[in-house]
């Protein structure tokens, strides 16, 4: 079945002030993203903007975790495997209440509680060090490992890149998964197409994508990432199958929201100038 036809024939029911919700908290995440690069003449601002609609449903609809100190063992984990598009998950921990909105205005800089790659540790809710691609999953797998020998009730998602499947470690975990049975293991990935030197199908084809997975033993579920029907629908139903570790693929759009920057190879180096923040905070008004 082809992305268009199993899209069509996905049946969501999902109140609509919900999708409303989640569609304004998204735009804030956006808005957050695209102030950060431009104070910080940072890079990879079109990677963070694919990832927000699926953190958003993540962290106001999906996770079980509790703000404690020390925090709570039993909590749902997220790696983002993706390391680059840090600013996303920090415009959304801090949309969530993690932390002050105003420490984001020092993304990037020297010294700064917030790195430019994902460090472990740096604010609440950043679980692992990740920005040397292919390690999330990995590193997901030796948790998923740990929780089930511990006892725990924590699920552990990853959000990986498509660029980085292109990593052989990427495929030692999905084996490894699936020979131990981690079903509390979901991986998700921002399919967005475009990676670092082009198109995803240019540089290393990727498809057919799900059969891959599928031929490793997943449980495979295909997506419009930006649905938020859709994401909420596959992500309520994690784990997938008893004994099989869960993949969601989710096709994204690289630089989601700003019309400039989407589906731009550019914009996974380049930062907005003042008169494209200006234009881009106007579309996302």
């Amino acid at each position: 079945m082809n992305y268009r036809t199993y899209q069509s024939a996905i049946k969501v029911e999902i109140d609509n002030k919900l999708i409303k919700k989640y569609y304004r908290i998204a735009t804030n995440i956006r808005k957050n993203i695209v102030k950060m690069h431009a104070k910080s003449n940072s890079s990879h601002i079109g990677s963070a903007l694919s990832c927000v609609d699926i953190l958003t449903v993540l962290y106001f609809h999906i996770l079980k975790i509790r703000h404690t100190n020390p925090p709570d063992e039993h909590r749902d984990r997220v790696i983002l495997s993706k390391g680059h598009a840090i600013s996303a998950l920090y415009a959304t921990l801090a949309e969530r209440g993690l932390f002050d909105k105003s420490i984001l205005e020092n993304y990037c800089a020297d010294g700064s509680l917030l790195p430019g790659h994902s460090t472990k540790g740096c604010i609440p809710g950043v679980e692992v060090s990740t920005g040397s691609l292919g390690h999330g999953l990995p590193i997901g797998v030796g948790m998923a490992v740990a929780s089930k020998h511990d006892n725990l009730k924590s699920r552990i998602f990853i959000v990986l890149s498509d660029g980085e499947c292109d990593e052989g470690s990427i495929w030692e975990a999905a084996l490894f998964a699936t020979h131990h049975k981690l079903d509390n293991l979901i991986a998700i990935v921002d399919y967005n197409k475009i990676q670092a030197f082009g198109l995803t199908k240019e540089v290393l084809n990727l498809e057919p994508f799900v059969d891959k997975w599928k031929a490793f033993g997943w449980e495979v579920r295909e997506i419009d990432g930006h649905n938020f029907g859709e994401i909420i629908a596959a992500l309520k139903k994690v784990p997938s199958r008893k004994n099989k570790p869960s993949v969601i693929i989710a096709h994204t759009v690289k630089g989601k929201g700003i019309s400039f920057m989407e589906n731009k190879l550019l914009w996974h180096y380049k930062s907005p100038n003042k008169e494209e923040l200006e234009a881009a905070l106007q579309e996302l008004k």
